[in-house]
């Protein structure tokens, strides 16, 4: 695949490397066009050894060629990573001053934009209407991550990690495989992209007239208005789980928890931060639920109370200790709940220990939870979370392994959802609504 990789001149270009790296070593074909001011924090010889490609700002570069128009046409994908404020302006209005911007304008692949800048920037009229003019032109902005900035400064602005850019990145294109019989079949041949068209609700799909409940994010717990207890899930299997079954042909609820990956077209998103809050979603569309997908990272305890003000360093270094309590365990009480006709699956991220392997500790689970799948991963340092990629092992309600899938998260998906229709089909499950 074709992309091109803008970069714009904030200090987080240095992700861009990494980005690049990512989709160098997926085997895609990258053409890095930076601005100028980019190149004064990642110089032009980086960007060439690694992409194979020169590198220039210039729209007068290479002529012959007329690059600032054929770089956007032939882009099967345009991915800009940092967006500065002072980019997102000049996208908005149409500026053409530079080789990036014009092949902007001249992209009719899908455009992903990273913003990275200062909070303060972000939240300014001017950008928040300049991000609403792109998203009404079609172009996917993503939501900056929150945390540390440039010097002491921390808030929303932050550019998300460049494995999360990746995978919404390549999820705006990525071409259904054949391998699995779920696929849909592929576009008519006029099709003007060449893309398989996705399936909606009520159209041809193993899972047509059904009606699907994700959950996808890490749930967050406040101790203060500033900190929050929480894990490292970015959602991006949970959302991978929803695309899928919506190709499918069923209709899609997604209960996202503190996800910033642009929302999936043709499904309805619910936006979330607490255990409460999503336990609340999801028991509002529970009765209506054919399928219910619990794959958020759920938070299993919370601050016994919360803080109305910042928690500040004392001079002695103490810091009062944090009460915990339980927070409700909701995929046990959705499977207490069941109506006759749901099948509820559960994931489960562990870890092994001196007790036992993950292996050991995910047939527990399934045997206490009692869900009719329950998709097991390993998770830890550099692996599960974060990554494009993902490993699982699908148990069924006794603890008996079903079969494993290895690949991109839309490939596990498709493996998990193939298990829901063969267990729905074992059960002769059928769909009726009122």
């Amino acid at each position: 695949m074709r992309i091109v990789l803008g970069v714009s001149g904030g200090v987080a270009a240095y992700k861009a490397v990494l980005l690049l790296r990512t989709f160098t070593e997926a085997g895609h074909d990258v053409t890095v066009v930076p601005t100028a001011a980019a190149l004064r924090f990642v110089g032009a010889p980086t960007w060439e050894a690694l992409s194979g490609r020169a590198v220039s700002t210039e729209v007068f570069a290479d002529v012959p060629h007329v690059p600032h128009v054929s770089l956007g046409q032939q882009a099967d994908l345009v991915v800009v990573a940092p967006a500065t404020a002072d980019l997102l302006s000049r996208m908005a209005t149409g500026r053409s001053d530079d080789l990036l911007t014009a092949t902007l304008l001249t992209a009719r692949c899908p455009v992903l934009v990273a913003p990275a800048m200062h909070t303060e920037m972000w939240l300014h009229p001017a950008t928040v209407a300049n991000v609403a003019t792109l998203r009404e032109r079609g172009v996917h902005v993503l939501e900056p991550a929150s945390g540390r900035l440039t010097g002491a400064d921390t808030g929303p602005g932050r550019l998300p990690e460049p494995q999360v850019i990746a995978e919404a990145a390549l999820a705006l294109v990525e071409t259904p495989t054949s391998s699995t019989s779920s696929r849909l079949e592929a576009a008519e041949s006029g099709a003007a992209d060449g893309q398989p068209t996705p399936a909606t609700a009520g159209e041809s799909g193993d899972l047509a007239g059904t009606r699907v409940v994700v959950t996808a994010g890490g749930t967050r717990e406040p101790i203060d208005p500033v900190r929050f207890l929480g894990n490292r899930s970015t959602g991006m299997q949970g959302y991978a789980v929803a695309e899928e079954a919506r190709d499918r042909g069923a209709e899609v609820v997604l209960v996202a928890a503190n996800v910033i990956l642009p929302d999936p077209e043709g499904v309805s998103v619910v936006h979330v931060e607490t255990t409460a809050q999503l336990a609340e979603a999801v028991d509002e569309h529970r009765l209506a639920a054919d399928v219910i997908v619990m794959s958020a990272a759920v938070a299993d305890f919370r601050p016994a109370s919360v803080g109305d003000h910042k928690t500040k360093k004392t001079s002695d270094g103490v810091v009062a200790p944090i009460q915990l309590v339980v927070n409700p365990d909701i995929l046990a009480g959705l499977v207490e709940r069941r109506a006759p006709h749901q099948t509820i699956v559960g994931f489960a991220a562990e870890t092994g220990d001196a007790d036992g392997d993950v292996l050991f500790h995910g047939r527990a689970k399934a045997r206490r939870k009692k869900a009719d799948l329950l998709v097991l991963n390993e998770v830890g340092h550099d692996l599960g979370f974060g990554a494009p990629t993902n490993a699982v092992t699908i148990l069924t309600a006794d603890g008996e392994a079903l079969g494993s899938a290895e690949g991109s998260k839309r490939e596990v998906a498709a493996a998990v959802l193939d298990q829901v229709v063969a267990v729905r089909g074992a059960a002769g499950t059928s769909v009726s609504h009122d």
